[in-house]
């Protein structure tokens, strides 16, 4: 038996993250932190209603970086949840982004950016029944 030997200069090829899995953990990683800003640091910057604001952000893009996590695990093989997928990662920026953004007020008019952003999520969870629909099909 024989083992694969390597030379000094080659390596074994490493596995390639997941771009979805990366998206996850790094909207994962900032909403943990946004939501430690807004608790710490944002208290006594903001007023009650603009915390709100902020917190809604965070879910938000909480709830669906753990849909993005989980999505990351099965979307290689199906473009219907890849598409899920970036209907989600927008959405995170667009919906939560400007939440974020209006707390710590921006104009207003970033604000018809919040609404498009929750269509994207909501584009995102109806994209799945198809992806349900085939798997029963097949």
């Amino acid at each position: 038996m024989t083992t694969p030997t390597h030379t000094p200069s080659q390596t074994p090829p490493q596995p390639r993250t997941s771009p979805i899995l990366l998206a996850a953990a790094l909207f994962g990683c900032t909403g943990i932190g946004l939501g430690a800003f807004g608790a710490h640091a944002l208290t006594h910057q903001l007023t009650p209603d603009q915390l709100a604001v902020w917190h809604t952000g965070v879910q938000y893009q909480l709830y669906h970086s753990l849909g993005l996590l989980v999505l990351g695990l099965y979307a290689q093989s199906s473009p219907q949840l890849q598409r899920t997928a970036a209907c989600w990662a927008l959405g995170i920026l667009l919906f939560s982004g400007s939440l974020y953004a209006l707390a710590l007020g921006a104009p207003h008019l970033l604000g018809l950016l919040t609404p498009l952003g929750g269509v994207l999520f909501m584009a995102g969870w109806l994209s799945l029944i198809s992806v349900r629909s085939k798997v029963r099909a097949g």
